[in-house]
């Protein structure tokens, strides 16, 4: 079964354009549980622009699920999660200022520098994932950086699937069962919603995992939060 990772950025995003603790951070991961995700994820971002520091050690403490941290491995993300020890670590090639993320690792240039983090948190017994683009180059390559799953970039999927979902879905089938058969576990994330998601699991019904939160949480001022979950749960089944 692909499990939901619910993304809470969005959240810690709405609370720091007010001040203050509204929306709570803390009290939105414990409904995101009890409502059904499988895990929470949160990416923090050197100017807090969003999930403060203090957030994660928060979160640590709260999450009964699995904590997924996300971000750019720089020497202060690194001590961060070895301090927090969450269940996975997602690496991300992301600028300090990106608005967002883009595009996945190019794990051949940095296969060194990405074999000595992933043998970081590997040691301290931390599951790692390395954000990538459908490549199987990338893939060979994620692999010998000895981490146990990759995250596929759905960003381009996302954006052609109205066009024609069955060109925007090839590349990523093919790269999940390179992926899979290199014994790599498959996480995904990225623009995926309520339009796309239940076409591609449908697609990749290997992905172990997929992080959701602008579109969740978009959805969410619509239809409230447990229901929201509860459409997306349904979409993996």
């Amino acid at each position: 079964m692909t499990r939901l990772s619910v993304n809470i950025n969005k959240i810690a995003t709405l609370r720091n354009a007010r001040g203050g603790n509204v929306p709570d951070v803390e009290k939105a991961a414990v409904y995101c549980e009890l409502w059904g995700a499988q895990g929470i994820t949160i990416h923090p971002r050197p100017d807090e622009r969003h999930i403060r520091r203090s957030d994660v050690y928060a979160l640590k403490d709260i999450v009964t699920t699995e904590l997924n941290i996300e971000g750019y491995p720089d020497e202060d993300f690194i001590k961060l999660v070895l301090d927090v020890k969450p269940a996975q670590v997602t690496l991300v090639p992301d600028k300090p200022d990106q608005l967002t993320s883009d595009h996945g690792w190019d794990t051949k240039r940095c296969q060194q520098t990405l074999t000595e983090i992933v043998g970081c948190f590997n040691d301290a017994g931390i599951r790692t994932s390395i954000f990538i683009d459908p490549d199987k180059e990338m893939i060979d390559y994620a692999v010998l950086c000895s981490t146990q799953r990759v995250e596929l970039y759905t960003g381009p999927y996302a954006a052609a699937y109205r066009q024609d979902r069955e060109k925007a879905i090839a590349p990523f089938r093919e790269a999940a069962k390179y992926a899979h058969a290199k014994g790599l576990g498959i996480n995904a994330g990225h623009d995926l919603s309520l339009e796309n998601l239940h076409f591609f699991h449908n697609q990749i019904p290997e992905t172990a995992e997929v992080s959701i939160g602008h579109a969740l949480i978009s959805e969410a001022l619509y239809m409230g939060l447990r229901d929201t979950i509860a459409k997306f749960l349904e979409s993996l089944k």
